[in-house]
This record gives C-alpha cells, structure tokens and sequence, in this order.
C-alpha cells in the first residue's frame, strides 16, 4: 500500500513558540483527515528561524528545550498520537551538556520519538553542530532519514544517508531569497516584495518561482533523490523571516527525482502526494548504489582537496548562505 504523505510551507512567528505550535497543529490535523500517515514541517518552525542570528546567549536559552521530554517534543508525541500519524518539526535543543542544536523531532504514533541535529549549523556562533547522521526504523514499514536545510546541500550527507538504509528522506529547510557569494545561487528577495503580495502578486510569484527560489532547488534538490534511491519530503518557510524572503516551493519527490506534487502558490499551504514504495528496489539510484566501487573512494574522506582554496570559517556562511 502507498504512504500518504505531505510537506508543508509556512510562515512562522520569530520566537512565538505558543503561535507556531498552533499552526502545526492546524495542518496537521488537516493533513490526517486527508489520510495523511506522514508530514514534514519546516527547520526551527516552532522557534522561528532567521531571527536567531542577532540573539546572544541568553536569547537562545529561552527559546530551547530538552528532546524528547521537553514541552515541544511532547506536544508534537501528543498531536501524532491523536491523529495517528508521523509528525517531523524543527526546534532548538538543549542538551543534557548544555549545548545548543538545530533539531528536528520526529514523533511517531507508538510513542517512539526521533531527533536529528543539523550537521551544518551556522544561525549562531551559540549554536553546534550535530555529529551523526540520523535513520531509523517507523512504524510505516519503511526507514526515514532526516538532513537540515544545508545538509541536504552536501552530496556526501544524502548519500551517507541512502546508504544506512533510508526510503524517505525529512529534508526541512528554510531557503530561498538569500544573499549568497555565488553570482548563480539565489539571490535577495526584498521585503516590499512580500509586503506588497496582495496589490502585486505577480512579482511574489515570479520571484519565489524563479532563480532566487524554485528554479534554485531544482538544480540539485531532485539529484539527491534520484541518484540516491529515496522520497524525498522538502518542507520550507514562506514569507518575510526577519529581513529575508523564504521561497517556500515546498514539494515531493519520487525516488526518481520526479516532483509528484508541489505547492502552487507562495502562501501557507499542505502539499499532499502517496509515495509508492514499490519503485524503490529497481529505481535508478538504488541500482547506482549496488554499483559503487568504495575502494576507490578514499579521496572522499580526505579533509580539503588540495586544488580548492581553504574551507571558510565556520559562522561565515551566517550572513552570506550558499
């Protein structure tokens, strides 16, 4: 039988952790009157996003919490509990040592909770980055593995992940509209854009849809699910997140690299699509795995290839993304 899943676009609150839980719930309890068995928020959609750049130590505390007994995991336990569904969101974590993490909590129907933290963390200096790659068994009879954001940007990262075993792939951002170095990577979306949507909606749309956003996601979003054998669920923000412009463009993609269904509009919305499992073992990318020669792929874990420049400093790529 076919997974009902959905991803969804939506506009957070910066730091109302109450205001965006209520609009998880929202969609979520749309979703699971539709069938839906699987939904995918956005990166840090309870806390806000982009904000959390300009806040010191403190500032991050009060937004964070422990996972899995912190209120918002247990929220998110709850709402998958009541609707009978696998539910992935985005937070910031405090952990038991009292580092800070980008984290994304996935809260099953049994009870079973799952968390992965962003392996490229860069909102915040106060912030670290996770250490492991995340995949794990749910009760939908098939593995889910989850990369945030700018994870899923690093080939190694999907591919490590397809190859401890995932068929679906979380893959929760917020992008889209960002200054970047790359002359050809995105590009700023003025604020008046989103402001004037209502008097101008051409504008929003031909921006979110074009170099800054869609057109952006398609020059690699639909590789990592085709040449790694995986689904692949990409949730996004949407709208004015601090002085940037989400895109939104959230979307499903078959484990061809095939979008199945995507959001039509730049606006909050649930994108829905079944995922047939069975293309899994015979599609493109899964043979392409069965195919790998890993002796010859030493060079992969060397730290810097010696004909590119220095890697940049860490908190670098806060201001200037991708």
């Amino acid at each position: 039988m076919p997974i009902r899943a959905a991803t969804v676009q939506f506009q957070h609150a910066p730091g109302d952790k109450v205001a965006n839980l209520k609009t998880v719930e929202q969609f979520a309890r749309q979703a699971a009157s539709d069938g839906v068995q699987l939904i995918s928020f956005p990166e840090m959609c309870l806390t806000g996003y982009w904000h959390v750049r300009n806040l010191d130590r403190d500032g991050v505390e009060v937004l964070a919490e422990t996972v899995p007994d912190g209120p918002g995991s247990a929220a998110l336990a709850n709402l998958s509990q009541q609707t009978n569904m696998v539910i992935g969101a985005g937070l910031i974590e405090r952990a038991a040592d009292g580092q800070l993490y980008n984290t994304y909590v996935v809260a099953m129907p049994d009870g079973k909770i799952a968390s992965h933290r962003k392996l490229h963390c860069f909102i915040s200096s106060h912030m670290s980055s996770g250490e492991r790659f995340t995949v794990f068994d749910s009760p939908l009879g098939c593995k889910l593995g989850v990369l945030i954001c700018w994870d899923n940007n690093l080939v190694e990262n999907a591919r490590s992940t397809a190859l401890l075993g995932a068929d679906i792939l979380l893959a929760p951002h917020q992008t889209g509209g960002t200054a970047s170095r790359s002359p050809f990577a995105m590009g700023r979306i003025e604020p008046e854009v989103w402001q004037q949507r209502h008097t101008d909606p051409e504008r929003l749309r031909n921006e979110v849809n074009g170099p800054k956003g869609r057109e952006w996601i398609l020059r690699w979003l639909p590789a990592r699910a085709h040449d790694n054998g995986m689904f692949v669920l990409f949730s996004n923000g949407i709208g004015l997140d601090d002085d940037e412009v989400r895109t939104g463009n959230a979307m499903i993609l078959d484990c061809y690299g095939r979008i199945i269904s995507e959001a039509s509009q730049p606006e909050d919305c649930l994108v829905t699509a079944d995922l047939d499992l069975e293309l899994l073992d015979k599609c493109t990318g899964r043979r392409w795995i069965r195919g790998r020669r890993p002796e010859l792929y030493g060079i992969l874990t060397q730290p810097q290839a010696e004909n590119l420049p220095p890697r940049e400093a860490r908190f670098s790529e806060a201001s200037t993304r991708k």
